[in-house]
């Protein structure tokens, strides 16, 4: 679906009659979506025509005959589609039919179908490690309950608020922050289709003003790619918008660095707003560790203190605690309302990836690494676990050199960095880097792959000096924004690209990104 009210409609009236939903993110493959209808074993699919992105008319409905048509989604008996645009589409008889048709003769009353606490809710398909997809199945009590809390302790939320979450409902954090939480609560919100560059890159400052926007909640991957638009054109700068409105900012996705914390703060909430870094997961259904606002202290870069009743701890490979100071793996020790239930069809998976034995199977392993700091006890999330690299037997995460590229604020506008084998040192760091300027190539490229390697080992050390640096104009993401890993560490290791690029947002970024500096 595309990010219409159709689509958070369909999603709560999947709940008011007890049928469990999976929503697939519309950017991704016909075969993605073959795999998770079959995984689920859907009855019904919902879906739209076309959808509009960035002044196109891209197909749905398209993707999902071609799914269909690959085989084993015989258990779909209806598709259902919404017509986004006036634009025809193949219809199938006996199996196809519109919003428009299936609304006729029905009555405006539907009485909910009661079920337990426990009922799933909806099943949400993330990636793992191994790149089969997990279902991960969420309860319909404890994951509305902690969305509706969250929503009233992480954002103050009050009758006169206009809330939006800029994320699309193809995620948990759609799921959490646009489709159920802000209706629980009662909440006035903002839902938006279009993407943040179109037409221009003030898109987002624009629509506050024009709603009078007070709580703004979106990715630190938005955040930097509008400070780069920001800094090369005055004209979507934020202070051509009245953002007087906004009280306050959330950040959600992955850890927000200090330097985008910073110009977040001070362009966009004018060193007044209180700006939530929230940190959680599919997994955990809502705000685990998270700032609440005018409460707790700020600490750019850092999610600062667990909600109440989150029992968070770092601890080490045998599940014992570190000291304040020392970095471990971040695990919770006790269970809270909206967590995990299980992976759908796969407990024996759920158990083993979540419950370790080796920590006593009691301890939720988040899979992500953290540090407290010496003097408040505040977390910082330093990267996932398997995001740590070992060069010459050191052990450093990939989130800590990628923020030190990013704090050379007058030259680097993004970075990713991931590790490749090397015969020398076991693990070499490779860094791809996104410059304010345009992408440099030759002797210019050497020259500021240089400068970079020489700022990491001023920031950090020798050893953290990336041996391969790559430039690009963009790096590779999904249309959500999220920076496709996967696709750069096989580039890393100079392997030809065999996976799915069909829902990059610009599949040709990939042969920017072959050249070592």
């Amino acid at each position: 679906m595309p990010m219409t009210l159709e689509g958070v409609i369909a999603m709560q009236a999947c709940a008011r009659i007890g049928a469990t939903h999976s929503v697939v993110f519309g950017g991704f493959s016909a075969k993605a979506l073959q795999e998770r209808i079959i995984d689920a074993g859907a009855v019904a699919v919902v879906t739209a025509n076309f959808q509009m992105r960035g002044g196109k008319q891209l197909p749905l409905k398209g993707i999902v005959d071609e799914g269909l048509g690959l085989g084993g989604c015989e258990s779909i008996k209806t598709v259902f589609v919404f017509e986004r645009t006036t634009a025809a589409c193949n219809m199938v008889e006996g199996r196809d039919i519109t919003f428009t048709q299936a609304l006729e003769g029905q009555s405006t009353e539907c009485a909910p179908v009661m079920v337990g606490a426990e009922h799933p809710l909806f099943i949400l398909f993330t990636s793992g490690s191994t790149g089969k997809p997990k279902g991960v199945q969420h309860s319909t009590g404890g994951f509305v309950l902690w969305a509706k809390l969250t929503m009233d302790w992480t954002f103050d939320l009050r009758a006169d608020d206009v809330f939006w979450c800029t994320a699309d409902i193809g995620w948990i954090t759609g799921h959490a922050y646009v489709a159920y939480g802000p209706l629980a609560a009662g909440a006035t919100q903002i839902i938006f289709e279009g993407i943040p560059t179109y037409p221009n890159a003030g898109r987002f400052w624009q629509m506050i003003e024009r709603h009078k926007c007070s709580i703004f909640y979106t990715a630190p991957t938005a955040i930097r790619s509008l400070i780069k638009s920001a800094e090369s054109d005055e004209k979507v700068h934020p202070d051509r918008s009245d953002l007087s409105s906004l009280r306050i900012l959330g950040s959600v996705g992955e850890p927000i660095n200090p330097e985008a914390w910073m110009w977040y703060y001070k362009n966009i909430g004018h060193e007044k707003c209180p700006i939530v870094d929230t940190f959680w997961q599919t997994e955990t259904g809502g705000h685990m560790i998270t700032p609440l606002p005018g409460a707790t202290p700020l600490v750019p870069g850092s999610c600062t203190l667990p909600l109440p009743g989150i029992m968070a701890a770092i601890v080490d490979e045998a599940g014992h605690d570190v000291a304040n100071g020392s970095g471990g793996m971040l695990v919770i020790k006790r269970p809270w309302p909206s967590m995990i239930r299980t992976i759908w069809n796969d407990p024996a998976r759920f158990k083993s990836s979540y419950f370790p034995a080796e920590m006593g199977g009691t301890y939720y392993l988040a899979g992500d690494g953290a540090v407290r700091s010496a003097d408040r006890g505040y977390f910082r999330i330093t990267g996932r676990i398997d995001d740590v690299l070992n060069v010459s037997g050191h052990r450093m995460g990939t989130m800590e050199i990628e923020s030190a590229l990013v704090a050379k604020t007058d030259l680097v506008a993004e970075a990713a960095v991931v590790g490749r084998p090397d015969d020398l040192t076991g693990e070499a760091i490779c860094a791809f880097v996104v410059l304010k300027r345009g992408c440099p190539t030759g002797d210019e490229a050497k020259a500021i792959a240089k400068e970079l390697r020489d700022w990491v080992a001023k920031e950090i050390g020798p050893i953290a000096k990336p041996k391969d640096i790559r430039f690009g104009e963009n790096l590779p993401k999904t249309r959500s924004g999220k920076i496709m890993r996967r696709l750069l560490r096989s580039l890393a290791k100079g392997e030809t690209i065999t996976q799915d690029t069909s829902t990059l947002e610009n599949p040709a970024i990939l042969g920017q990104l072959g050249q070592t500096y």
